[in-house]
């Protein structure tokens, strides 16, 4: 239609789909009530033949939208589809009675959310949420672990307070000895301190001596010379005495006598690191004989008697624990 025209010329002249309109007037079709031109009316469906497209349309014009009037032939109002965006389907109108039922209002499409048009997504929301607190309690339960590794780790370092259950005094001292008492230290005594008999005297000559500023006791190779130790003892028992001494490279030998009962065996003065240099200096040693000690005070006497080789230099006597067998 050409701008200014009012539309007096017949459909088909402007229209360029007008020759459908003449197509439905040339298949007999009968205007519909108020006039139309070559447009049916609605046409009865007969059992085994398919509408066609030209019995599904209306005369232009005659349907009113709006107005005063509100509805014509008691039909409701339909407000006009809004055209889809570009590459969307395109909706196809149809009077709503040309499809046998009552005629029908058009609702606007609702808005769906969640992408599937079923509502929100709970289920990706609570499977979020239960996988958040599956987290948190793991922390926890390391955090727990972490902090009972840590206690116990400080209760080994000795760091750790436990609490303890107070222990009331004992009203009578205990007579058994307790098991973290120190060892008892056992008499020892340079052989210059104790009572000498005889030739024995002395000296300070050969060099090697442990004894204080050096002294030892020589001229003990006299028959008669002696040296005595009283030596007390903590408890009754089984004991070592040892004798450090210094000889020219040849064996000798002792009288042992204790609380006044001589040994059968002489205590030996051997040459235990077999040298051969007669030099005394580099000839200390020691050397030591079983003896059985009562608590408190004991005598301890060395001397050389007939059928001693007693060529010696005495250094120190020591008392030591002898080992239990």
């Amino acid at each position: 239609m050409a701008a200014g025209n009012d539309g007096a010329n017949k459909p088909e002249n402007d229209d360029p789909f007008g020759y459908l309109y003449e197509d439905g007037q040339a298949a007999g079709a009968q205007p519909p009530q108020g006039g139309g031109y070559g447009y049916p009316g609605p046409a009865a469906a007969q059992p085994g033949v398919p509408r066609t497209s030209y019995n599904q349309v209306r005369t232009v014009g005659e349907r009113q939208y709006g107005g005063h009037g509100g509805q014509q032939h008691g039909q409701p109002y339909v407000p006009p589809q809004q055209q889809a965006p570009y590459g969307q389907p395109q909706a196809q109108y149809a009077a709503p009675e040309t499809y046998g039922g009552p005629p029908t209002r058009q609702s606007p499409p609702q808005q769906h959310h969640g992408g599937s048009g079923r509502g929100p997504n709970t289920r990706g929301i609570l499977i979020g949420a239960v996988a958040v607190v599956a987290v948190v309690v793991v922390g926890i339960a390391a955090a727990v672990i972490t902090n009972s590794g840590n206690d116990d780790k400080d209760k080994q370092a000795g760091g750790g307070t436990t609490a303890t259950t107070p222990v009331k005094p004992s009203d009578e001292p205990s007579t058994e000895p307790s098991a973290d008492e120190t060892p008892v230290e056992l008499p020892k005594q340079d052989a210059a301190t104790l009572k000498l008999g005889g030739t024995a005297g002395l000296a300070t000559d050969v060099k090697g001596a442990e004894g204080s500023n050096g002294t030892y006791v020589a001229g003990f190779n006299q028959v008669g010379s002696s040296v005595t130790w009283k030596a007390n003892m903590p408890a009754e028992g089984k004991y070592r005495l040892t004798v450090r001494y210094a000889i020219p490279a040849v064996d000798a030998n002792a009288t042992l006598t204790v609380n006044g009962k001589a040994n059968t065996q002489p205590i030996g003065l051997k040459n235990f690191i077999h040298s051969s240099d007669p030099n005394l200096e580099k000839n200390w040693q020691t050397t030591w004989a079983p003896v059985d000690l009562k608590k408190g005070d004991n005598e301890i006497r060395i001397s050389c008697e007939t059928g001693n080789q007693c060529d010696v230099l005495l250094d120190w006597l020591e008392v030591t624990q002898a080992p239990t067998s």
